[in-house]
């Protein structure tokens, strides 16, 4: 969760007696590539979403095949890092890694220019915290009614700004901060994701998370209703699925297999398929020729804008 997400639902919590009716879902999905099926014999508007991008595929139509190869070629060097002159498979499961998680890096261009204040292209603690909480060292949060709950929120964003730090300096580089908004994407931040739901949801304080507390994490009942099937449907998940050393409760290694599950991995299955496809001579990797000789597999006779992804300099994603 964002920390803006965080803040407004506490602030919504405040006002309202009871969570909202639609079931909670805490745990970080894997991204499809595609809502169009991934049949080649249909068409390859699957493998264009994934290798471009949804948003950016919608923009091919508006190119000549012509001006699509060219295209498709200056993105093959970008994607080649190492420029040896071939593409690797990880080098395509990055490319599209990259391409899948734009939103996450315009999402955090977003929000750069407002914590920045001093423009030195780092974000540090005081100039976040200033920004986001409006106070300054002694005011603390002046007339607010609720003064502890934002001072939980405060020292909770504190806590993931420090381990999204990875040199300790609490000043965030752009990759620093992009890990602080959008932890579900580093494998480094799994424990505070772990520890945030843990505070979420353990009410008696004991470190664990019991069956009632993570049915009370989704619902509430009203007095004297049934409990809906789909409530007793998750109790039984909790014991069957959630508990797996069976002793009642979730511990950390539970909770991370619960909310950051291990799912198929879709921009590695995907850059296999095009290497298979595009890998001519089976070397395992591919030329920039190979790629150009399969390029509606790629891009079509449609391509993206990249005018400006072209000119985005890498290190500012």
């Amino acid at each position: 969760m964002l920390w803006g997400q965080g803040l407004l639902a506490l602030c919504l919590g405040l006002a309202l007696a009871k969570p909202p009716p639609e079931k909670r879902d805490r745990v970080h999905h894997g991204q499809e590539l595609s809502d169009h099926p991934h049949d080649d014999r249909q068409g390859f508007q699957y493998d264009h979403e994934a290798f471009l991008g949804k948003e950016q595929a919608k923009t091919f139509d508006q190119l000549t095949p012509e001006e699509s190869q060219e295209r498709l070629g200056k993105i093959v060097e970008r994607i080649d890092r190492d420029q040896d002159g071939f593409v690797t498979q990880a080098e395509l499961k990055d490319w599209i890694k990259h391409t899948q998680n734009r939103y996450i890096f315009e999402n955090v261009q977003k929000n750069w220019q407002d914590y920045d204040r001093d423009g030195d292209g780092r974000i540090a603690w005081p100039e976040f915290k200033n920004a986001t909480y409006g106070y300054y060292e002694g005011e603390e949060f002046g007339d607010l009614e609720d003064k502890q709950s934002y001072r939980k929120m405060l020292a909770r964003d504190e806590r993931r700004f420090k381990a999204a730090d990875r040199d300790g300096d609490m000043v965030a580089t752009r990759e620093e901060f992009t890990a602080f908004l959008h932890p579900e994407e580093f494998d480094y931040m799994k424990d505070i994701i772990v520890t945030e739901t843990i505070e979420d949801i353990d009410k008696n304080g004991d470190g664990y998370v019991q069956v009632d507390e993570y049915i009370g994490d989704m619902y509430t009942p009203e007095s004297g209703e049934p409990e809906p099937e789909w409530v007793q449907s998750e109790r039984q998940q909790f014991l069957d699925f959630r508990d797996l050393d069976r002793d009642g409760r979730l511990d950390r290694a539970e909770i991370g297999h619960w909310i950051l599950p291990q799912d198929y991995d879709h921009p590695e299955v995907e850059a296999k398929h095009l290497l298979f496809e595009s890998d001519k001579d089976k070397d395992g990797r591919l030329t920039k020729q190979e790629i150009l000789d399969t390029w509606t597999m790629f891009v079509g006779s449609q391509a993206t804008n990249y005018g400006e992804d072209l000119t985005r300099k890498h290190d500012e994603l």
